[in-house]
């Protein structure tokens, strides 16, 4: 298992070209699920120094009557802990069992502000058996922080995920 995250340099495909060995040796041998996204949300976020990466998984609600989305390992500030389906950028992605980029988090109708320092945002659903299972969400204080080559990588690396 790597110590230290060796930083990389280049195009943002070259970055996570470097990334993506380093996350599969953190992976290998690890079979707990919770140190390998908290591993994974904690590489992300030094490489890319997002303001906020981490995993929301889908869990019954409170009452144990419906399913929603409970904050999982990440980085960054607090978070929104329960997501309701459809709510929101994750809520969406998950209903819509789809990437979402949204290159201006205000321009997005019914966008769940749980920092107003997020300016973009992507979601990547992590889908197994037909099924979405949770969702990787990224935050940026930049506009047009995400783009086809982030959902590329960031579906590479959920697809590294044992669930």
């Amino acid at each position: 298992m790597a110590e230290d995250l060796l930083i990389g340099k280049g195009t943002r495909a070259e970055q996570y070209e470097q990334l993506l060995p380093q996350i599969r040796g953190l992976l290998t041998g690890e079979p707990d699920r919770t140190a390998n996204l908290g591993n994974i949300a904690a590489a992300l976020k030094e490489q890319f120094g997002w303001l906020w990466i981490g995993f929301y998984e889908i869990k019954p609600t409170v009452a144990g009557n419906d399913r929603e989305l409970v904050l999982g390992p990440f980085q960054g500030p607090v978070a929104c802990t329960r997501i309701r389906k459809g709510k929101g950028v994750c809520g969406t992605a998950w209903a819509e069992a789809r990437t979402l980029v949204v290159p201006d988090v205000e321009q997005f109708a019914g966008h769940i502000a749980c920092s107003s320092k997020s300016r973009s945002e992507i979601v990547v659903p992590l889908i197994r058996n037909g099924e979405v299972v949770a969702v990787l969400d990224a935050d940026s204080e930049d506009l047009n922080a995400f783009d086809a080559t982030d959902d590329h990588y960031l579906q590479t690396i959920l697809d590294l995920i044992e669930w």
